[in-house]
């Protein structure tokens, strides 16, 4: 090697080393680099439904009982289950339904107050009608007496296999027996010293009906037997809004509303000085998961919940970890941008945009202008931030009859979902495999979805599940081959720069109005993902039933001032989602002029890389 090849070298690594200390030095930002590496959002939500996850009982008995349906545990989701997990491609595993809740299972054994029946909605309870903030869901134990071991063993098998834990933060309603027995030492109930005697105080943690007392709503026929009538007096709000001492079967009558402050029946005026009392409980319950591992939380219908509330407990938490994460079930695309700049919040649900928009092609109707407005509209510049999904326990199951009816119809619109911007992606359990409910599973009722309420066995997840081998020996063909892409999906999105971290261009307009031939604008989409060394072109065909012969045009503008190509330069064109032996050539003129040719069958994506020949 001679002097001058090794003095280069050398200069090289000393630059390279120089880089690397300028960049240790710059960690000052409020969310530090995981090794050091870029950071980006390209995250990949699992929802777990804990309770249904590991149950392979298969009996399904409608309104059955723990032990007549079964129940999965903290132990069922094994080292081998995260580790399949991992493979799928998920960094973040969120466990749904892990803080006690109100049950009409009885463990009165072990020191847990039994719940009236008539104010718990399915034998095994809402997940969103906690029980007791500083406890779990006993259902979720094998030994109940050391439940709360069994979790923390959870979330450090969880870390071990480099995932993330999420939980969910119920911030708006508590369940309406609600108490705790295991809280701290020094810390407070909810109501604990209220005012009873006025609907509102912003000392108060609840709103009160003075001189009212709580009536049950009509047609309630709970399936269990209760011992005693349920009474509360004076009777409390309920959980959604309702100021009524008796609110309706289809209201959230099983919960009652935490008060942070705001005066609903005085023109929601806001007293946030001093501090609520809410706001500091809550924010102490925040601290005690995070302390305990807890990497993120999902919550719970926020918008529920003063944004300044938001902005105020999220820092006090990121004091504790500043790799913490928020992410808002939200349904006001008019409060975004305000529950990501004031809110302080890492992502929101993109269920009123974008999930919206998908699922009306997904069923055949729609157009795809519709995605042009939602990002134009409603994301603008917190695309980053959008959480995109087709499922989770709120929705319903895509192959279901109520829905898709085949769960390979979501193949482009999942697709998109995962590559139209930087932001995360979530999968809801048995998603991969098409879980597809068709009966009635007790309160839930035949609507779609999986239960949230009852004991129950999901056949197709306990398919792959497998008596705890996780390796899906028991799916059918279909089944595996739909949780192939979902990996290869996975995979592909976090692993190409231009998806978890490129620039985004929508092309429909350079093909609508520049005559693009067959270019179908209500169901064809097609758009760039770029930086500076890799550029990809996203074309997708939302059709159920034509295949589609037409042209992608690039704009001058997008491919010589966006993407830095030349016009007279020869490109090779690769297939590399799904990945096939497609390979193309064109010269840039070509690409701006004829457009590049495109065969896409029904409910197809290509995804096509540009690359300098």
């Amino acid at each position: 090697m001679s002097k001058t090849m090794l003095n280069r070298i050398l200069f090289t690594v000393l630059s390279f080393f120089i880089a690397f200390l300028g960049a240790c030095t710059k960690r000052n930002d409020k969310k530090s680099m995981d090794s050091l590496q870029t950071k980006h959002h390209k995250l990949v939500v699992y929802q777990v439904f804990t309770r249904l996850f590991g149950n392979q009982n298969t009996t399904n008995s409608f309104y059955g009982s723990r032990d007549e349906n079964g129940v999965g545990k903290f132990n069922d989701i094994t080292t081998l289950a995260l580790k399949e997990l991992k493979k799928l491609g998920i960094s973040h595993v969120w466990y749904t339904g892990v803080i006690e809740h109100a049950t009409m299972a009885d463990y009165s054994e072990f020191g847990i107050r039994p719940d009236n029946p008539l104010i718990v909605k399915g034998k095994a309870g809402s997940p969103y009608a906690i029980k007791d903030y500083y406890d779990v869901n006993p259902d979720l134990a094998v030994n109940v007496s050391a439940r709360m071991t069994e979790f923390e063993a959870l979330v450090q098998r969880t870390h071990d296999e480099n995932l993330k834990v999420l939980i969910d933060f119920v911030p708006n309603h508590v369940s309406r027996q609600y108490a705790s027995d295991q809280k701290p030492q020094g810390v407070r109930d909810f109501g604990e010293g209220d005012k009873i005697s006025v609907v509102f105080d912003q000392q108060n943690n609840f709103y009160y009906l003075p001189d009212q007392p709580f009536r049950l709503p009509d047609g309630l026929k709970p399936p269990v037997a209760p011992k005693e009538m349920y009474e509360e007096f004076p009777a409390k709000a309920t959980g959604n809004d309702v100021f009524n001492a008796q609110p309706t079967i289809n209201d959230w009558f099983e919960t009652i509303k935490l008060n942070y402050g705001v005066d609903y029946l005085g023109g929601h005026a806001k007293r946030f000085d001093p501090i609520p009392s809410t706001w500091l409980k809550m924010r102490d319950i925040l601290a005690f998961w995070t302390k305990k591992g807890v990497d993120g939380f999902r919550c719970d219908m926020a918008e529920m919940v003063p944004v300044e509330f938001w902005g105020w407990v999220i820092p006090e938490i990121e004091a504790i970890n500043p790799d913490i994460i928020f992410i808002a079930e939200i349904y006001n695309p008019e409060q975004y941008h305000n529950y990501i700049k004031n809110g302080k919040f890492s992502y929101l649900y993109d269920k009123v945009g974008l999930y919206d928009a998908l699922r009306r092609l997904m069923e055949g109707h729609g157009s795809v202008e519709d995605i042009t407005r939602v990002w134009q509209k409603e994301s603008g510049d917190i695309s980053e931030h959008m959480l995109r999904f087709l499922e989770n326990h709120d929705e319903q199951r895509i192959a279901s009859e109520f829905f898709a009816k085949d769960p390979f119809v979501a193949i482009p619109a999942m697709t998109l979902s995962a590559t139209l911007h930087t932001g995360p992606l979530m999968i809801y359990f048995g998603q991969e495999v098409g879980v597809n409910p068709t009966q009635a599973e007790g309160f839930q009722g035949n609507d779609g979805r999986t239960t949230i309420f009852d004991y129950w066995g999901v056949p197709e997840f306990q398919q792959w599940v497998n008596k705890g081998k996780f390796d899906g020996e028991k799916l059918d063909s279909k089944a595996k081959e739909l949780r192939e892409f979902y990996q290869a999906l996975n995979h592909f999105s976090t692993s190409q720069e231009a998806i978890h971290s490129g620039k985004f261009y929508d092309l429909q307009y350079a093909n609508v109005h520049g005559q693009s031939a067959n270019y179908d604008s209500t169901r064809v989409y097609s758009y760039l993902r770029y930086t500076e060394n890799q550029k990809f072109i996203c074309v997708y065909n939302f059709d159920k039933n034509r295949t589609i012969s037409t042209t992608i045009k690039l704009p001058a503008h997008a491919l010589v001032d966006s993407m830095q190509c030349a016009l007279d330069k020869s490109y090779e064109v690769l297939e590399v989602f799904p990945a096939t032996e497609f390979k193309a050539k064109s010269i840039g003129n070509e690409l701006v002029n004829q457009g590049l040719p495109i065969t896409l069958p029904p409910l197809s994506v290509k995804i096509l890389q540009l690359r300098e020949k």
